[in-house]
């Protein structure tokens, strides 16, 4: 633990030339008695840390001593090279500056921590999260991340979901996982289906994790796979991303919305379904209604999007997600017409 601080220490100085003992201690999380005693232990074990006194003192390196990198484990420097946000930084104008200081970092790494490294890159993609939602951690992600790790062949099984409210489909799939992305609390897995494989004429696909049930080792392929060196995670996500969002969206509803509903349907519905549905869009009737096509994953999530639109959202169509809002409709207005009742000592919340 100590030793973790030292090291931190020391390239806390390097890079902030003249930090006070005061600065040093609300960096380290330690009381500035204990800095003084850790820079006495640099000095001890050869680091050639000084301090100054006055107005503009501070904690200083020797002139032209450099701490090295080169100490780092292998998984030190794959979280290293996992903490960045490439959409961020390239919104931010950013990038260029990024890929530099990678650069200039990747060249201090031993060869066998720089491997481990660039591993991290190539297997692993963070898509920012959206606002106001916690990431999901689907029960299979740990398992499904080692394969990736490993480069290992799996199995899956994945449910897609019922189109215009029928029961979700499963199928079974041999995949090679190359990576893994986190986009607005979502993951998802990026894999290669061996085109070897009498079952499927092979090439790459996108799979929300929550929707596999299932994993395991495939048999008989106990050997990692060979990566194809050219992929790269990053450019294949942002290519692809856009294709693989349009590709859930397997049903179709006809809405009309009030002005007000047609402004707050960016925020219940998906940016691709978004797109589609405004293009739809009818203008205005004499009663400022419009009329569009909304893409959807499914009745069931049509129906949960649409709902937070309440009065301002009618379901024209299909008929049977218009009969469930009608349901929802005739329920709330029995229970809002009946008003508020006491529940009875030992009813449940179903009872009532």
């Amino acid at each position: 633990m100590r030793a973790a601080r030292l090291i931190r220490m020391a390239l806390l100085i390097q890079s902030n030339p003249g930090l006070t003992a005061a600065a040093l201690a609300r960096e380290l999380e330690v009381s500035e008695r204990t800095v003084i005693r850790d820079a006495q232990a640099l000095q001890e074990a050869g680091v050639p840390v000084r301090s100054e006194r006055g107005r503009v003192g501070g904690y200083f390196l020797a002139a032209g001593y450099r701490t090295r990198l080169t100490t780092l484990r292998p998984s030190e420097a794959e979280t290293l090279f996992l903490s960045g946000l490439p959409s961020a930084l390239r919104d931010l104008g950013l990038s260029d500056a990024a890929a530099t200081a990678r650069l200039k970092l990747t060249a201090t790494l031993l060869p066998s921590v720089r491997q481990a490294a660039e591993s991290s890159v190539r297997r692993f993609h963070l898509d920012a999260p959206a606002w106001f939602r916690e990431p999901a951690t689907p029960e299979l992600l740990p398992e499904l991340a080692r394969a990736v790790w490993a480069d290992r062949a799996v199995e899956l099984t994945y449910a897609w979901p019922g189109r215009d409210g029928a029961p979700a489909s499963a199928v079974a799939r041999v995949v090679e996982p190359y990576g893994l992305v986190l986009k607005a609390g979502t993951w998802y897995a990026v894999a290669r289906v061996p085109a070897k494989r009498e079952d499927h004429d092979g090439g790459w696909r996108t799979y929300r994790v929550d929707r596999i049930t299932a994993l395991g080792p495939v048999h008989g392929a106990e050997e990692p796979f060979v990566r194809d060196p050219a992929f790269e995670l990053a450019a294949h996500w942002e290519a692809g991303s856009a294709a693989f969002a349009r590709s859930l969206l397997r049903t179709t509803v006809t809405v009309r919305l009030t002005g007000r509903g047609l402004r707050r349907l960016p925020a219940v519905a998906d940016g691709a379904a978004i797109t589609d549905a405004l293009a739809s869009a009818s203008a205005p009737d004499p009663a400022g209604l419009v009329t569009l096509e909304l893409p959807a994953e499914s009745e069931d999530v049509a129906f949960d999007q649409l709902a937070r639109l309440g009065a301002d959202a009618e379901v024209l169509a299909p008929a049977s997600l218009r009969a469930r809002f009608r349901e929802r409709a005739e329920a709330l207005a029995a229970l809002y017409r009946a008003g508020p009742r006491e529940a009875r000592p030992g009813e449940t919340e179903d009872q009532r």
